[in-house]
């Protein structure tokens, strides 16, 4: 085996992967709202943080608000979902194809992965980290697997972004 076949390998069972565990995240909102639903309901509803009166206006204490964001959340992750799980489908077929066939059907990796790292490290990180100040809560606390999740997406994201046939 070549290093380029070795580093194509590489890149399509690490998007397999994490097209597996965004496949599981989205399943398990669908399949119970609930559980995830209360993260989101505290988080928005900043019911856990430190209560600042400089910061508190930025509670969302709405049901309907707090559905609607979760439902936009659980959208957002299939997308991604669908996006990575098409660029793995297209990926497989273009393994033993030329450079230029690969990297083309890389594209819907690249978008899927994008996606979710605009999920976690906007949606998580920057606005429920931060703007809900969620890092205050010691019960309703996202930021370790959002940096997770992250952190996974983007190493793969860069993994397939190597080009293992000019090595």
């Amino acid at each position: 085996m070549t290093f380029g076949a070795a580093m194509r390998l590489a890149q399509l069972s690490a998007l397999a992967c994490v097209t597996g565990i965004l496949f599981l995240v989205t399943f398990s909102n669908v399949t119970d709202y609930g559980a995830n639903f209360a993260f989101v309901q505290h988080v928005l509803s900043m019911d856990t943080t430190f209560r600042s009166p400089s910061t508190a206006w930025r509670a969302i204490t709405s049901p309907a608000l707090h559905h609607v964001m979760y439902v936009a959340i659980i959208a957002w992750e299939a997308l991604s979902t669908v996006l990575c799980a098409a660029g793995t489908v297209r990926l497989a077929r273009a393994i033993s194809g030329d450079t230029a066939a690969f990297r083309k059907a890389a594209v819907p990796a690249v978008l899927g992965l994008t996606c979710s790292n605009v999920l976690w490290l906007g949606g998580f990180l920057m606005i429920g980290g931060e703007w809900f100040q969620m890092w205050q809560s010691s019960t309703w606390d996202g930021q370790q697997a959002a940096t997770r999740m992250f952190l996974v997406t983007t190493l793969t994201l860069l993994l397939i972004a190597l080009d293992g046939d000019r090595a």
